[in-house]
């Protein structure tokens, strides 16, 4: 993949009745910067998130936090990392988040990249994976597995499988940056400067159904 440069994208959800996402990836000079917002109404109630998240030259993370405004008010969490071992807000550690490497904020598909990029993967490659994953809007946080299979490039972006336990499979395409494009079943990137749904006439709405 191409060393990132910074761009924002931004995605509609599709998996809930109205949601729309914008994100950035961008370089730092010890790692790498994500930044999010995503604002969703979802049988009638509606909320607002917004996610950072911090990582090393080797996309380790290394910081998250994640704010979500609801008809409950301001939330939040925040968690360190340092070598797969994680503490809370208050410096407390949380041993059952021992190992894992990456965060997956349920949100945009932005914290996707964390792993794709930190794995290197190769097509016919696969790679399982333990991860803290924060649920949104609920900002509950528990450790999940996670394995990512990379396969051969389509239309000219890079084509990956995930699956995890709780959500099942979803096929995810992402540009050269590693940024998703589509998310089979939750979310599809929008095209700069314009209000189609699809990154390529080469997309499928099959694929991009996310």
């Amino acid at each position: 993949m191409s060393s990132p440069k910074e761009h924002p994208a931004a995605w509609a959800r599709t998996d809930v009745p109205e949601g729309l996402g914008l994100g950035a990836l961008m370089p730092e000079p010890d790692g790498y910067r994500l930044e999010a917002g995503e604002a969703v109404v979802d049988g009638g109630a509606g909320y607002f998130v917004r996610f950072g998240v911090r990582a090393d030259l080797a996309w380790a993370t290394r910081e998250v936090r994640v704010e979500v405004i609801s008809a409950r008010g301001l939330t939040s969490v925040l968690l360190n990392a340092q070598g797969g071992h994680w503490t809370d807000a208050e410096g407390r550690p949380l041993p059952e988040l021992v190992g894992c490497l990456d965060v997956d904020v349920a949100a945009t598909p932005l914290t996707n990249t964390l792993p794709i990029r930190r794995l290197g993967l190769r097509p016919g490659e696969y790679r399982d994976i333990a991860v803290v994953w924060i649920d949104v809007p609920s900002l509950r946080v528990r450790r999940v597995r996670q394995r990512y299979t990379r396969h051969p490039a389509e239309n000219g972006l890079e084509v990956y499988t995930y699956r995890d336990p709780l959500h099942g499979e979803y096929r995810l395409s992402v540009d050269g940056d590693g940024v998703v494009v589509d998310y089979e079943r939750f979310a599809r990137r929008l095209r700069e400067g314009g209000t189609a749904v699809e990154w390529s006439a080469g997309v499928t709405s099959g694929v991009a159904d996310g």
